[in-house]
């Protein structure tokens, strides 16, 4: 009966973050339409990012949280994290070096956490891979994790806008140059605010990667 419940458990997670994913793909869909697909796109992102935490809720409600699911749980966030970036980018509203800094942090905190979790350490929790009060705090911190968090919603959301506004002049009316200008300034610093954070939380990563890294070499 425990297994069956567990083995469901793990299943009812994984479909969170699957489908979260799969949602993610539709709603890029989406944006890149006319005026009112691309708002349901921007509709359908709330819904995205509001699924963020359901699998880890799932989990904890089954009594199957482990350290596998978190593992799920952080490539479910970057593949969703990225699709956005690199969309926008794509779409000109965000410039290149955008995406490119946030995908490169992630290669290579990801790199790292994986040579942690060998050694039995995880991202966040009880058995967490940072070594000092600060690093947990910049890293693992429900603070700083949250203003991660709503610096990179806000961006989503606020880029989506753009785009609207954007087809809204392209396929409906005119839409006010100094409100679409104001939409663009917003947009854009709430983007420099959320690549800060992920810079700011994946640094204490990689300076707390060398036993890691020795070991991964005293090993190869």
């Amino acid at each position: 009966m425990d297994t069956d419940r567990t083995s469901a458990g793990l299943h009812a997670a994984d479909l969170v973050i699957i489908t979260r994913v799969a949602l993610a793909f539709v709603a890029i869909g989406l944006l890149s339409r006319s005026v009112y697909w691309a708002a349901a796109g921007v509709g359908l992102t709330i819904v995205v990012i509001v699924m963020d935490g359901l699998d880890g809720y799932v989990a904890r409600k089954l009594g199957v949280d482990d350290d596998l699911g978190a593992v799920l749980d952080i490539t479910g966030d970057r593949i969703v994290e990225h699709v956005y970036w690199i969309y926008f980018a794509v779409a000109g509203v965000i410039p290149l070096w955008v995406p490119l800094v946030v995908v490169t942090r992630s290669f290579a905190v990801d790199t790292v956490r994986g040579l942690a979790f060998n050694c039995g350490k995880t991202a966040f929790g009880e058995k967490s891979m940072m070594q000092s009060r600060l690093s947990r705090f910049l890293v693992s911190s429900r603070f700083m994790r949250t203003a991660y968090a709503v610096a990179k919603v806000a961006a989503f959301i606020l880029l989506g806008l753009v785009i609207v506004a954007g087809r809204f002049s392209a396929d409906a009316a005119p839409f006010p140059d100094a409100a679409f200008r104001a939409l663009e300034v917003t947009a854009f610093v709430v983007v420099v605010v959320a690549v800060a954070l992920n810079l700011l939380r994946g640094i204490p990563v990689l300076l707390d990667s060398r036993p890691y890294l020795q070991r991964g070499r005293s090993e190869a």
